[in-house]
Parts: structure tokens; sequence; C-alpha cells
């Protein structure tokens, strides 16, 4: 998995940073100007209606490239949706220590720390939200310093952030004792990433497997938790590691339907498939605010369990939902087609077959193929001629096989 990492952020680094931007931002809370990086979508300008998610991130400096990295590579698969990176640089003289600085008997935020946070809220995300266009959920992630620093947001009563990663965080006192209560009070859904390393400092290690051990302790229907320790991974490595393990988790179900969903969720339902991708894709809106058409994979994949189960009317529906997001392609109409030939109403399915080959093709379907269904299946219903018997047999069995074929005058006689 290490080395796979490393391949992954070396080959695509450049393209990343093609579309990450420095832009500097005066701050009224900091009393000075703060350079952000501004990492957008492959997407960005070419679908000016798409809101995307935002991630904040913290040690912007060297964190923007990898989760870049990450997400680009993601969505080039369709795996995971497109993100609006914006990371804050914090690496001049000893910045990051100045900006989560914390009392050092009530760990809390003080000082310069505190101006830090309001800039964050007050400033930095009202900014983001009104430049670019952004969904409302949230990401934030930090390493050590600014991880544990990120976890201040959940100490307000409405968490600004809709998820958390936090990698080897070093805990300010009494951090790992006041965290997993807010955690798991929350009234709200909440996503919380918590790793660590062999390579982090032995009493760092200690800490946060005492957070992760109190986060376990209780049960919050609210709170999507994964705590992960990587056994050969360096203080700085865990970073590498940890990435793809949290972006993962956080947009877990917005990823296309896999072999094992398939399996275990779709297949195996005695009906309401087509309102399980409804419900799947409702679940993508309303979490991540991300509204797009329903993959051409995933409307294949119900089709499967249809099929597979000989609930054809199904179908039908399914055929509704191609038809509102792909209108203009014959994936509607190759629905209903299947759905007709599986019930055995060969002419309404040529009808259907017919009608999609006068449409776009899309995916697998093309025009060569709808045509060819169509003419297979006009074979099953072309006039047969009747069949004549001697005088005083009786050929009902024969006109039978024949109801629809007419009778002419001189057959008749």
């Amino acid at each position: 998995m290490k080395h796979l990492l490393i391949v992954l952020f070396a080959s695509f680094s450049f393209c990343c940073l093609g579309q990450t931007k420095t832009i500097s931002f005066s701050s009224d809370k900091l009393n000075e100007k703060r350079d952000l990086y501004i990492s957008l979508p492959p997407s960005y300008e070419k679908d000016p209606t798409r809101h995307y998610p935002l991630l904040v991130l913290l040690d912007g400096d060297y964190l923007t490239g990898p989760f870049a990295n990450t997400l680009n590579y993601g969505s080039y698969w369709d795996d995971l949706p497109e993100v609006i990176i914006v990371g804050i640089k914090q690496n001049k003289n000893d910045q990051r220590a100045i900006d989560c600085g914390v009392d050092p008997v009530t760990g809390m935020p003080d000082g310069k720390s505190i101006d830090f946070f309001d800039f964050i809220s007050l400033e930095l995300i009202p900014l983001v939200q009104k430049e670019y266009r952004t969904t409302n959920f949230k990401i934030i992630a930090g390493h050590d310093t600014t991880a544990a620093f990120l976890n201040f947001f959940l100490y307000k009563d409405k968490s600004l952030f809709n998820a958390y990663i936090s990698l080897s965080p070093e805990l300010p006192i009494n951090m790992e004792n006041e965290l997993p209560d807010l955690l798991n009070s929350s009234k709200i859904p909440l996503f919380y990433y918590l790793s660590s390393s062999n390579g982090d400092d032995p009493k760092t290690q200690e800490r946060i497997k005492s957070l992760n051990s109190k986060i376990k302790a209780n049960s919050n229907p609210e709170l999507n938790y994964k705590f992960e320790h990587f056994d050969d991974a360096s203080h700085y490595s865990v970073v590498l590691n940890s990435i793809p393990s949290a972006v993962y988790q956080i947009f877990g179900t917005a990823q296309p339907i896999s072999i094992p969903e398939y399996n275990t969720k779709i297949v195996t339902l005695k009906e309401g498939y087509v309102d399980y991708l409804k419900k799947k894709y409702d679940i993508i809106e309303n979490s991540f605010g991300i509204k797009k058409p329903m993959r051409i994979n995933d409307i294949k994949a119900i089709e499967a369990a249809i099929l597979e189960n000989k609930d054809y009317n199904e179908l039908d529906a399914l055929a509704i939902l191609a038809d509102k997001d792909y209108p203009k392609s014959m994936l509607g109409d190759y629905e209903l087609a299947i759905m007709f030939e599986k019930k055995g109403d060969n002419p309404r399915a040529v009808r259907y077959y017919m009608s999609g080959f006068n449409k776009e093709e899309i995916a697998d379907l093309t025009k060569d193929m709808m045509f060819a269904k169509a003419e297979e299946l006009k074979k099953t219903f072309a006039k047969k001629p009747k069949i004549k018997g001697k005088v005083g047999q009786d050929t009902s069995a024969a006109d039978a096989q024949t109801t629809e074929t007419p009778v002419s005058e001189e057959q008749k006689q």
C-alpha cells in the first residue's frame, strides 16, 4: 500500500499543482496577510452550475498536494466526488505553533490562536463560500499540532465542520477526556477520522490510543468514526497512509455500487431495487450537497438485480429514472424493451427497441444492437402460412398457432 501511494502521488503531482493557485488574503482577525492555496476541481470551469464540498487544510504547505492528488485520482475514476480544497500556509517563522498555541494550564486556545480560530470561522469560510461554488458540506484536516487544534471547532455548540481528519494529533492537556463526550453527544451527523503510527512520540501514541478507546466506549448513531494505527509508518508517512482511508471513509456512501454492495445489499432484496437506487442518491445529495446524474453503471447494476430476481415490472420505474437523467439517450427505451421481452410481449419490445434506435447511443448500448434485437424479435411473431388438413380433420390446433394471422375469403372456401 505504501509503495502504491508513493507512485500515485509522484505520477499525479504535476497535474495537481498545475490546478492549484496561491492567493494572498488580508485578514482583519490576524492583522496580516495570509497565503492560501486554492485547488479547484477539473470540472469547475466546465460546469458553472455545479457545487462542490469544501476541504480546509491546516498545514496547507505540505497537505494540499497529497490531498489534492488523492481526490483527483478518485474523481478521475468516478470513485470520489470532486472537492474544492483551501490550504492555509503556516510554515513561516514557526507560524503553525503561533496559530495553534494553547494555554498550558487550561489546554484551550489563547491570544493569537483565538484570532486564528476566528480567522477560519469568521473570515476564511465566508470568503470561500462567497467566491466559490461550495456545498454546505465542510471538512477540516491537519497533522500533529494542527490535527489537535482542529478539534476546538467541536467545542462550539454547533460544529462548523461536518467531517474531521486528525493525523497523529499532539493533544493539549485533557483533550483525550473532553473530546469523546463532544463527539458522542453530537446531534448532527459527523465524520471523524483519527490515525497514529509507531513513528509518533510514545507519549503521543499513548494519548491517541486512550482517546480512541474512550470514543469507542460510547455509541452515537450520528458519529461515523474510524481509527487506524500504522505499525510501519513514520510520523510523516502516516499522512500518506491515512489520507486515502480518510477520504474514502467520509465519501463511502457516494461511491459507485461495488460488487460487495451488490451481492450483500441489492441482489438479496425481495423488492424495491429502484427505491434502493433512489435512496442512495438522495443520501449523496442530502449528506454532501452533491446533485449529479445517476451513474450508468449504477443503473445497470439495478437492472441486473431486477433480472436476476425476475421482478420485471421494476424495469418500468428504472426506465423513468433513466429518462430523467439521460433524456436524449436510448437507455430508458432499452429498459422498457427488456421488460416487455422478458414478459413475452415481443411486439411492444420491438417498438421500444426501434424507438431507442432513433436516440443517442450511451455506454455499451448502440444503434446496431437495438436494431439487431428488434429484427430478431420480429421473427417470433411474423405471419405463418395456414396449415391445411384433410377433409374432416380438426385444424383448431394449427389455427391456434396462428391466431394473429388474418384468414382470407379464399382460404375459408
